[in-house]
């Protein structure tokens, strides 16, 4: 590993900052504690201008490199937790009942304070490191949130860059699928409307129970028996909720969920399937069915340029054996796609001990890839705004 000696000389810093995170998540817009802790950080190792509150709780740094050139080089990490229990067992696990880290961000975080404090210092560069600490990542509409608020029109990018934790087994390994990398989103909610009655008597009920359970397995025929073959789409009803008695035919029931796709053309025709199916069963058991579809990320595409750019940046860091650009597509979400759409760049996954899956109440992540990220998001921007 080629690890810069400002990181390198920080590593316990570094160690401490992201604990202090894991022991003490946020859920999305509400990183106050986390934000300040940031704002503070990069203030204290003389980032140039550090500004607060955009996307309620983003926090965005400026560093003038020593070249003075004009070109903008963007990094960006997320800083939400999740509502999950932590059953990590380690000694600095949530102390906050029901939310943790189970996705790493704290790390993220971690890391991009890490190239901050590297770049504030050295300055090896010719242009402006632009560095986007973003609130709800987590499927809350963060990076929408920032964009709304004018990120780009304020603090400009030619380029800005990505990273996951990858919990691999693999320590110090690199990847980017390059083009479409990961899944858009929709996520649905369907409330049916019916009529409740006495248990013992159902033939006086609109029962909303029988028309969910089977408006679930008709939600299935819409990958199977409308997607071509050839195309990727997933359909997962995650959520049912209805009745509160063993003797009572409920009211209503609710159903929740979200669609994952590669093409805006699949999601629009996995949508309009869900509406006429919706539509039909109102029709056919004479109840409402009221279905809400929410797109809440857009499909992330890496630029192959600057995948490739990128992963130079990391092979100077942990060696051009471990980097690769063969990564498969993956159907989960990230909404580091919505700045893509603006702003051209890449998002790399970096390896490290452990295979437990992220979003797991054991989720660790290991602190050595701290360092390892951190050279990464430094070296990019070193070598994309070479002197």
């Amino acid at each position: 590993m080629d690890i810069p000696q400002v990181i390198a000389d920080s590593k316990a810093e570094l160690t401490e900052i992201f604990k202090d995170l894991h022991a003490n998540p946020e859920i999305g817009f509400t990183e106050t504690r986390t934000a300040s802790i940031v704002a503070e950080k990069l203030r204290a190792w003389g980032v140039d201008e550090v500004h607060e509150g955009l996307g309620k709780t983003g926090v965005v740094g400026l560093i003038k490199g020593r070249g003075g050139g004009n070109r903008r080089v963007g990094l960006r990490a997320d800083m939400d937790a999740l509502p999950i229990h932590e059953a990590t067992g380690l000694d600095y696990a949530s102390e906050t009942p029901g939310v943790m880290h189970a996705c790493g961000h704290d790390g993220h975080t971690t890391m991009l304070l890490g190239a901050a404090k590297h770049l504030a210092e050295t300055r090896d560069f010719d242009g402006t490191a632009v560095l986007v600490f973003q609130p709800a990542e987590e499927g809350l509409g963060g990076a929408r949130g920032m964009l709304a608020d004018g990120l780009f029109e304020k603090f400009p990018c030619d380029e800005i860059y990505g990273m996951h934790n990858w919990p691999n087994g693999k320590p110090g390994s690199v990847g980017i699928c390059k083009g479409t990398a990961m899944a858009g989103s929709t996520f649905f909610d369907i409330k049916i409307n019916g009529k409740g009655s006495h248990a013992a008597m159902p033939h006086q009920s609109k029962d909303p129970l029988i028309v969910a359970t089977a408006l679930v397995g008709q939600l299935q025929t819409i990958v199977s028996r409308n997607v071509a073959p050839l195309d990727s789409c997933v359909v997962s009803v995650t959520q049912i909720h209805s009745g509160s008695a063993y003797n009572v035919v409920p009211d209503s029931a609710e159903l929740a969920g979200t669609i994952r796709y590669f093409s805006d053309e699949v999601c629009a025709l996995a949508e309009q399937r869900m509406r006429d199916l919706c539509d039909g069963f109102a029709k056919a058991y004479d109840v409402d069915v009221v279905l809400d579809l929410r797109n809440v990320f857009n499909v992330l595409v890496n630029d192959a340029e600057l995948s490739d750019a990128y992963l130079e940046a990391a092979a100077d860091v942990v060696g051009a054996d471990n980097v690769t650009d063969a990564h498969q597509p993956v159907t989960g979400s990230e909404d580091f796609a919505d700045m893509l759409q603006v702003v051209p760049g890449a998002y790399c996954v970096v390896g490290h001990s452990g295979t437990t899956a992220l979003h797991n109440p054991g989720y660790v992540l290991d602190p050595e890839i701290l360092p390892v990220g951190a050279s990464i998001l430094a070296r990019v921007v070193e070598k994309r705004l070479a002197l």
